[in-house]
């Protein structure tokens, strides 16, 4: 399990929460809503050597789907060009650990998996399904990435993902015409959300869509709130569920998401809107219907751009990006990510993570929008625009340490299960956010359950 000390990650913290603010609330102001131009399309030639791999077939497991797979695939057609390997991807489904469970069952595991929650990293490595990374990558890593990103892909010691792919999960996506129509400025504070959000539904449009039928999405509104609310330590104690799901502190949050969720007329659809709409749907709906949309806002991470790409809104001048507001003293940043493991000890599949290590694989996917990676020598010019550039310097410059998803460090049977745990008890807040007592007694059941007794802890590093 990766620990921290208090004062270290207090500090980078706030630095990073600051970082964000400088770095996104400007966005779309200064400069009448114009982004820069996309400069040099990455690097004047390949920074990492790799293997030739003729006539070898690779099959690359990840949830990614839509425009998110799409923007992948170009990374994986750049290995097969450089390599002569044949690479197919496999959508996955949640949670991915039974989804692989069934592969490797069956006989046939793909060669590398990108997995999004650091409970599932510890999986695949309690069950002797990963492999550890072989020396061409940790050299990579070695050189690309900062020792907390590191070590979040370690177990017990050894190094056994790499981190392709990382997200700022504390900011909130809003409809610039939908705002300017209602006379709103972006909040910096949760009272000054709330007000916003009433200003927004008197005027004729929803305040916020939140994506409901994904239980993940609801998951990242706690930890923001939680994180801001009751700090890092509590928010690491919960994390290892080292306090119980009663703790007040929990109850303190809960009560707090209660202000918006229990609120109809600030829903997308109400209730039941919410509770029906995917994550998708809820940001595609923000940015079609120009000042009239189905809603002003939607919150998530930075991947959000991907979904403002399907429609005809443009970021940076109809789409623009608030901090998650602050609830307590300090603005939250939380972060994710997707790990990739090698699950074949096969030479492919160690060439496949040395590309995935390298600036070259990153800067691909950094062109199409929508991502963000945690490689410091990605050139910051691979970033379509200013919000996509600025999120990423804030993310590396967290250095060493940050507040990774409290859900994907849980057990996947409790963070990371559509229809179980903490997204199925989240759901059914939303349905019912008076129930703030019920929906604890709910959480620690199954964080009791997920974690057995005695509890085991989950999570990447030492």
């Amino acid at each position: 399990m990766r620990r921290h000390g208090t004062s270290r990650t207090t500090l980078t913290w706030t630095a990073l929460a600051a970082a964000g603010a400088l770095a996104l609330s400007g966005c779309g102001g200064d400069t009448d809503g114009k982004t820069d131009p996309p400069k040099a399309a990455g690097p004047t030639g390949p920074q990492v050597e790799l293997p030739k791999l003729d006539g070898e077939k690779l099959e690359v497991a990840a949830v990614w789907t839509g425009p998110e797979q799409a923007n992948f695939t170009k990374v994986l057609k750049e290995f097969e060009k450089r390599t002569g390997a044949t690479v197919t991807f496999v959508p996955a489904q949640d949670p991915i650990v039974t989804f692989l469970g069934t592969k490797i069952a069956g006989g046939a595991p793909p060669d590398v998996a990108l997995l999004p929650q650091v409970g599932a990293l510890v999986s695949a490595v309690q069950n002797k399904w990963a492999q550890p990374v072989g020396p061409e990558a940790q050299a990579q890593l070695d050189k690309n990435y900062s020792a907390g990103w590191k070590s979040l892909g370690a177990v017990g010691g050894t190094q056994y993902g790499v981190y392709y792919k990382a997200a700022n999960k504390s900011l909130i996506w809003y409809n610039a015409k939908a705002f300017e129509a209602a006379g709103v400025k972006p909040p910096t504070t949760w009272k000054e959300l709330i007000t916003a959000a009433d200003t927004l539904s008197a005027s004729g449009t929803p305040a916020v869509s939140v994506a409901g039928a994904d239980g993940w999405t609801l998951t990242d509104w706690f930890e923001n709130i939680y994180l801001s609310q009751a700090g890092p330590e509590k928010y690491d104690q919960l994390a290892k569920h080292q306090i119980k799901w009663t703790d007040d502190s929990v109850k303190q949050a809960l009560t707090t998401l209660g202000e918006l969720f229990g609120r109809k007329d600030f829903l997308a659809g109400g209730t039941s809107g919410a509770l029906s709409t995917e994550f998708p749907k809820s940001v595609t709906q923000t940015f079609t219907g120009g000042d009239r949309p189905a809603a002003a806002m939607v919150f998530e991470g930075d991947f959000v751009a991907v979904n403002i790409a399907q429609t005809e809104a443009k970021v940076g001048e109809d789409a623009l990006v608030f901090p998650f507001p602050a609830v307590g003293a300090k603005a939250p940043v939380v972060s994710g990510g997707d790990v990739a493991v090698a699950l074949k000890p096969s030479k492919g599949a160690q060439a496949l993570l040395t590309f995935l290590a390298s600036p070259d694989a990153a800067e691909i996917q950094a062109r199409e929008g929508g991502f963000v990676s945690p490689n410091k020598a990605v050139d910051p010019a691979a970033y379509p625009n200013d919000i996509q550039r600025n999120i990423a310097k804030a993310l590396i410059a967290a250095g060493d340490d940050f507040r990774f998803d409290m859900s994907d460090q849980a057990p996947a049977a409790f963070g990371g299960t559509p229809g179980a745990g903490e997204w199925k008890a989240l759901q059914d807040f939303l349905a019912n956010p008076s129930d703030v007592a019920g929906t604890q007694a709910k959480l620690e059941a199954d964080a009791a359950k997920a974690w057995g007794s005695p509890r085991t802890e989950s999570g990447g590093g030492n």
